[in-house]
């Protein structure tokens, strides 16, 4: 990985009492060909802490024995104060304890005089690679800190990206395995921590072969958020490319395919959060079948250019219902990939899907706490995770567990038994309301009790026989008395009303008014359109 600063020189101080010795330090060793930088002598230590400060001091190379602050007490004063300062001990003694001590203060290597300069270069190279990779791993984590802050907070993160970032152009680019919860649910801990290391490193790896720069961060077990930096302008159509094959390649490297969202292009690192917020959004369209990588241009022109059928949901219900109390989880399972089929197969998206099964679920809790289920006060809590259930399968499975989870409610409530018994007695009903019918007739076609038919009828209906005979025959009563000219004792007699002053009383308990008055008003309200209408029709007329 190429890191902003990797080439910069790491900034040395040469502390000896000694001028010659300083001097020779200074000069006798190409200290630029290791990536070093001398920005100081000192004779004691004072001078040495008050440089350090100055310069931001990275080495110290200095002697042990020193008038004024030796070099034991400055490398303390260093290892309490500037932590971050290697340190090499140079010594005229060859004494242990000098060692010993220096080694206890965290000094990193100890040589004598006179120095052996190959060895000096060496001790210095080894250094200079371990602050290098010290500042780069710490680069790394400040890119990754601030790229996770902006992508799970967005404009509300609010902080400055590192001084570190640069590049003359930028991207994001979202990624994460499709059918998730189908491949990897049962893949826990270290095992699905490895399919993400591969997953990461396999990116990394063939987008700085591109020469761009790459910093990923996972901000959810199955989304990779990777922001891209190019040190110089690539084509739309460059871009687009490099990371096709990016992604293309990984699918190998992981047990299923992964798919991508790549935001516009940008220049300014403010736009972060934004771009950020567009690549995942790019992700919800990969059950199109779009491509593997999709790009900003994608979201707007299929959002123009989709027209979606509405599914028919009283009827979707209805189906199911039956199916339900019938306890037939084949027949249940085939409606619902039926309904899932039509929605794919109509282009919506899941989000969409999940809004149009949230409407089914509600109506069918209706339906079933009409036929007197209980247990049926809940719905959902929103679209399950869609990181994890991001396919049309995937969402279809938890549909068939609500199923499921109503099955065994009704199975438990033995209420498929008495909803099928209900169900032919509304048939029975509707064949036979014109007449005198009775409960006591239907149970006794049902072969039940009556006792217990009146039970079962009002805990499925919510109405007892006798209000719901009423209710069916006055709507019928209704719709005769405002699309025909029967008189009132006629239509009482076809909606099973052998007494006229029983039926009107009825009526006007079930209505509010008379037969007659419903008539009249029904007419009034008839006419009144009609003249609306002719008027408007009128209008248009002299318009034209």
């Amino acid at each position: 990985m190429t890191f902003v600063g990797e080439n910069k020189r790491i900034k040395m101080l040469i502390v000896d009492d000694e001028a010659v010795i300083r001097e020779g330090l200074h000069y006798t060793i190409d200290w630029a060909e290791l990536g070093v930088e001398v920005v100081g002598e000192a004779h004691e230590g004072r001078e040495a802490l008050r440089l350090v400060e100055q310069h931001e001091v990275d080495l110290v190379l200095s002697d042990i024995r020193m008038d004024g602050m030796d070099g034991l007490e400055l490398a303390e004063q260093l290892r309490l104060h500037h932590s971050h300062v290697q340190v090499v001990m140079i010594s005229g003694y060859e004494d242990f304890s000098y060692a010993r001590q220096a080694i206890r203060l965290g000094v990193n290597d100890y040589l004598l005089k006179p120095v052996d300069i190959e060895e000096l270069t060496t001790v210095v190279r080894k250094i200079v690679q371990r602050i290098c990779q010290r500042d780069k791993q710490g680069t790394m984590q400040d890119i990754q800190l601030w790229l996770s802050g902006t992508a799970r907070h967005g404009l509300a993160y609010g902080q400055e990206p590192p001084a570190s970032l640069r590049g003359v152009q930028f991207r994001i680019l979202a990624t994460q395995f499709a059918e998730f919860h189908q491949r990897f649910a049962s893949l826990k801990g270290e095992p699905y921590e490895q399919v993400q290391r591969s997953w990461l490193e396999s990116l990394r790896q063939h987008l700085e072969r591109q020469s761009l720069r790459a910093f990923s961060v996972f901000d959810h077990e199955n989304l990779l958020i990777t922001l891209l930096a190019a040190d110089e302008e690539l084509e739309p159509r460059e871009w687009d490319e490099l990371l096709d094959q990016a992604v293309t390649a990984l699918s190998p490297a992981g047990e299923g395919s992964i798919y991508g969202g790549a935001s516009r292009v940008f220049v300014h690192l403010e736009e972060t959060a934004e771009c950020c917020a567009e690549a995942i959004r790019l992700l919800g369209l990969h059950v199109l079948g779009q491509g593997q990588v999709l790009n900003a241009g994608c979201y707007d022109k299929l959002m123009r250019e989709r027209k979606l059928p509405g599914l028919d949901i009283a009827d979707t219900v209805q189906h199911l219902v039956a199916a339900l109390f019938k306890q037939d989880r084949q027949e249940v399972q085939t409606l619902v990939a039926g309904m899932f089929r039509f929605l794919r197969d109509s282009g919506y998206l899941l989000p969409e899907i999940w809004k149009i099964y949230e409407e089914v679920f509600a109506l069918l809790r209706q339906r079933l706490r009409q036929s007197g289920m209980t247990g049926l006060d809940y719905g959902h809590p929103g679209q399950p995770d869609p990181n994890i259930y991001n396919s049309y399968a995937g969402l279809e499975a938890v549909v068939m567990e609500d199923m499921q989870a109503l099955q065994q409610l009704i199975d438990k409530t033995g209420m498929d038994k008495s909803y099928w018994v209900v169900e032919k007695a509304k048939k029975f009903i509707i064949d036979h309301y014109r007449t005198d019918l009775k409960a006591s007739e239907v149970a006794a076609w049902l072969k039940i009790t009556p006792s217990y038919f009146s039970y079962i009828f009002k805990q499925s209906t919510g109405r007892g026989f006798t209000e719901y005979m009423n209710e069916m025959r006055i709507e019928q009563a209704k719709d005769l008395l405002a699309t025909t000219h029967d008189k009132v004792f006629e239509i009482a007699d076809k909606v099973g009303y052998k007494e006229y002053k029983y039926f009107v009383s009825v009526f006007k308990l079930h209505t509010g008014m008379t037969p007659k008055e419903y008539r009249g008003l029904r007419v009034g309200k008839d006419a009144a359109a009609e003249s609306a209408e002719t008027q408007e029709r009128n209008l248009s007329a002299e318009d034209k």
